[in-house]
């Protein structure tokens, strides 16, 4: 498995990574023996970088992922997250702190490399926007890194787009989840005119400009871009589209539209394509798949270790997004 450079934190990750999250489902859902076979085998596979969070099945993903962390004792790079609510406003600090806490007693550790605040962020003016979190979040962050309980922080880069861009151009954070997929590319590529889809304005370029490290997210929009709508048993039943469709059902329509790509041969299918494309672009430090079973697992490293889509295969898409 390639390794990449993650941003300016000294660590490099492997360009795909492990989602424990809520949509995959099987660090949620899945059973003991199930979830400590995906881990293990993921990390035969090369895979360094697993990703959690409270929100994922209500601590449940944390706890599950403690506990096969705790069997396998493997030497990895683990990102947690926490999210801030309206009430949280007057004791940021100590909200951010608390959410830590609950989540190294889940995950059986003392401290986690990778700390992300988990709320989109508002425009100038809202309840987190670009100054909160500079002047309000950031500090709270640097504050645990100096106790020794996290080792590098960042945020969810979603929400309003001119917030995203400024903190991202502060250098105050070393990492930023990015949304970048086959059917929102923005992140990445100017948009065409009429392009149906939240735009994050190239956000990338920003990212690889001030040494940030990037992790994609919604690689596979929630498994739209496997171009069906049938759920995995494992996996959530139903599930909202970040930045792309109005629902689910539109996206996977989307999805089919670029089913050229598989025809003429560029990928053996969607899924393919999707893992490749979000590996082509070099700001990309490593890419999360939401995991329902080990054949899922198998099959995105399976793709990852094909490398990126070549040239070619990108001025198709190009053609493809311009109609």
């Amino acid at each position: 498995m390639e390794r990449r450079r993650f941003g300016r934190t000294g660590l490099e990750v492997s360009a795909l990574g492990f989602g424990a999250g809520n949509v995959g489902g099987l660090m949620v859902r899945g059973t003991p023996a199930e979830q400590e076979r995906a881990v293990a085998r993921a990390l035969e596979l090369g895979i360094n970088y697993f990703d959690t969070a409270p929100s994922y099945g209500d601590g449940e993903s944390e706890q599950n992922l403690g506990r096969v962390l705790r069997v396998l004792r493997p030497n990895i790079i683990l990102g947690t997250k926490f999210r801030l609510q309206l009430d949280d406003r007057g004791r940021i600090a100590d909200a951010i702190t608390e959410s830590l806490e609950a989540s190294l007693r889940r995950l059986g550790l003392d401290r986690v490399d990778l700390f992300q605040l988990h709320n989109p962020l508002s425009p100038d003016g809202g309840a987190f926007d670009a100054a909160t979190v500079l002047e309000r979040v950031v500090p709270a962050l640097e504050g645990l890194r100096r106790q020794g309980k996290i080792r590098f922080c960042g945020i969810t880069a979603l929400g309003d787009t001119a917030a995203i861009h400024r903190v991202i151009e502060a250098r105050v954070l070393d990492s930023a989840q990015v949304c970048y997929n086959l059917l929102n590319p923005s992140a990445g590529t100017t948009l065409p005119r009429g392009f149906h889809a939240h735009d994050f304005g190239r956000l990338l370029d920003r990212t690889r400009e001030s040494a940030v490290g990037t992790i994609g997210i919604r690689v596979l929009a929630a498994g739209a871009l496997s171009g069906t709508e049938a759920r995995h048993a494992v996996a959530v039943p139903s599930v909202d589209p970040i930045a792309s469709g109005p629902d689910y059902g539109a996206d996977v329509r989307q999805a089919n539209r670029l089913e050229a790509l598989v025809r003429e041969g560029h990928a053996q299918s969607l899924i393919e394509a999707a893992l490749r494309f979000a590996i082509a672009n070099n700001a990309m430090s490593t890419v999360l798949v939401g995991y329902s079973s080990l054949d899922h697992l198998e099959y995105a490293a399976a793709c990852v270790n094909k490398g990126p889509l070549p040239q070619p295969t990108l001025d198709r898409l190009s053609a493809l997004w311009q109609a």
